[in-house]
């Protein structure tokens, strides 16, 4: 294993510390990219949702019901309210 220098430790530290936010940013342009495709488009863009709320530990049960639903409305909502708790 590579050893890293004192740079790349705290770059690799910090991504850790922030990567629920950068997940949550992620989920946010990936909402407004579902608000804006259609057809095939809009299939891909639900499979890098459904990737991306996993990643944030969101119950399968839930993600299905979002995905179900095909409502950019209520992944807005959502986003909202794991910000909230964020914070």
């Amino acid at each position: 294993m590579a050893k890293h220098s004192k740079y790349q430790q705290n770059i690799i530290r910090n991504f850790y510390q922030n990567k629920e936010a950068i997940g949550l940013q992620r989920l946010g342009e990936l909402i407004t990219e579902l608000y804006l495709s259609e057809g095939k488009a809009r299939e891909k863009v639900w499979k890098q949702i459904i990737g991306a709320l996993e990643k944030l530990e969101i119950k399968p049960a839930q993600i299905e019901h979002l995905q179900k639903q095909d409502k950019p409305e209520l992944l807005a909502k959502l986003l909202e309210e794991l910000l909230a708790k964020q914070k």
